[in-house]
């Protein structure tokens, strides 16, 4: 298991490589689609079944929190960003979907899966519409509290008119915001749902998984708009934001196991 647990990573990791060879850096984009496929071992163990199950918990992970999410926030600070937005936007998500069809295929491939036998809970939809709202707004507390302390100590020199920026947009600034943390959360929903992992287990996974392809993987190679340093500082800063955000979806969208069993007597008796 543990050597195609290595092959699903080092495979996966390939049409990254591939797909942006013409930018350069082919190691670079090789280790960050490494790590991109090392994110989502669990959902290949873990999560549902068959390749089209996999691909439909990937594929939204990739499209909005690896591409849509990084993407708007990019054009909101870097102003050459704006000239080709959509057509980046449209060539990102397209080269994310060919990484999610091959990491679904190389999971069912490979039969990582592990046979286990749990109920996935979850809330009724009403009660997940809000939690994902109370995730939109944890998530923006997240990256005001952590992203406030990384500008003003860090990144000030790199973005001297973001504060400027972020002030002109005034309450729509957090309004976005709130839309990135929704999103994001809706991204990870199929995730959260699917994985056969206990409550904590599978906050964690989410976690990890919306830092990896939302900063981690993506920051690991070398661009124009960024140095080195910059680019360490911002995978530090979206672990901050995007980890806890992961972590505080799967525990608010998994219920805990006996929420959902102390309340089957109280059917029983009602149907009585």
């Amino acid at each position: 298991m543990k050597l195609r647990i290595v092959l699903y990573c080092v495979l996966g990791g390939l049409p990254m490589a591939i797909v942006a060879a013409g930018a350069g850096h082919f190691a670079w984009w090789w280790l960050s689609g490494i790590v991109l496929a090392a994110a989502f071992v669990p959902v290949a163990q873990f999560g549902p079944r068959g390749a089209v199950r996999q691909f439909g918990v990937i594929a939204p992970v990739l499209a909005i929190v690896s591409v849509l999410c990084t993407w708007s926030e990019a054009v909101l600070f870097f102003p050459l960003m704006r000239q080709h937005a959509g057509r980046d936007l449209a060539s990102g998500i397209l080269m994310y979907l060919i990484i999610a069809a091959v990491l679904a295929g190389l999971a069912s491939v490979l039969k990582l899966a592990k046979p286990m036998d749990r109920t996935v809970e979850h809330p009724a939809p009403a009660a997940a519409l809000a939690l994902i709202v109370v995730c939109g707004i944890a998530y923006t507390l997240f990256y005001l509290v952590f992203g406030s302390i990384t500008y003003q100590f860090f990144t000030r020199a790199y973005y001297p008119g973001a504060d400027q920026i972020a002030r002109g947009l005034g309450l729509w600034f957090w309004l976005i915001q709130i839309s990135r943390g929704i999103l994001m959360t809706v991204a990870v929903l199929p995730a959260i749902y699917t994985l056969r992992l206990n409550r904590w287990q599978t906050a964690i996974a989410i976690g990890m998984i919306i830092w990896v392809a939302g900063g981690l993987a993506p920051l690991l190679v070398p661009n124009e708009l960024m140095g080195t340093t910059q680019r360490m500082i911002h995978i530090v800063e979206i672990l901050t934001q995007n980890a806890p955000l992961g972590i505080v979806a799967g525990l608010l969208l998994r219920p805990k196991s006996g929420v959902a069993s102390a309340s089957l007597p109280k059917i029983a008796a009602a149907s009585l």
